[in-house]
């Protein structure tokens, strides 16, 4: 437990996306993966219209030393891991500061009013680049597509985590992941979902 280092105590992440594209599980996952290294780990949530995509917001407080507060203070995130591109820029805008992180599933969750006509989206080269402008380092990947393309769409939550993880943010260990996932899963399916985690942590590492 000695060697577990965190680089800032506690370390604020948020994970967020709409509802149903299972961020609230990869925060637990997250949770769950530190706390077995000895770390203190406080999961705060919040959730809008989750049934109609509304955004959910987990907050992780993360240390070594004490428990704390769910919610992380405004502009105090370290990491912002998200789902959906807009809820990237929506959560940097109450939490971000110029010293944050920021991983983006690219794939955007179209709002009723974008699929009816009465509203537009951004472009996604505006998007980067506002979210690189926001942040001290950032990281785009297409989740969803690659999860698509490994078999099954869920498996994007499971790719983000890997990202989390190849960035070297946070001490979570591939081994854990697996142990977790062997209580879970066995066979092809445990074999997806350690893809889907490595594939995520060669997206960022290095």
């Amino acid at each position: 437990m000695n060697a577990v280092t965190l680089n800032v105590d506690p370390y604020n992440l948020i994970i967020t996306g709409v509802g149903g594209q299972g961020n609230v599980m990869t925060s637990r996952a997250v949770g769950n993966m530190l706390s077995q290294l000895g770390l203190h780990v406080t999961i705060g949530e919040t959730f809008g219209a989750s049934q109609r995509g509304g955004s959910v917001m987990s907050h992780l407080r993360i240390s070594k030393t004490a428990s704390w507060s769910p919610q992380i203070p405004l502009g105090g995130a370290h990491m912002i891991v998200s789902m959906e591109p807009t809820e990237t820029l929506r959560v940097l805008k109450d939490y971000g500061h110029p010293g944050v992180r920021v991983i983006t599933n690219t794939r955007p969750f179209y709002p009723v009013g974008v699929i009816s006509g009465q509203l537009s989206y951004p472009k996604d080269e505006e998007i980067r680049a506002w979210i690189t402008e926001l942040s001290e380092k950032a990281w785009f990947l297409n989740a969803t597509e690659q999860a698509v393309a490994l078999g099954n769409p869920v498996l994007g939550n499971v790719i983000m985590a890997g990202a989390l993880a190849g960035t070297g943010e946070l001490p979570l260990e591939r081994g854990i992941f697996e142990a977790i996932m062997t209580t879970r899963f066995s066979g092809e399916k445990l074999r997806m979902n350690m893809d889907a985690y490595d594939f995520g942590v060669a997206h960022v590492a290095g």
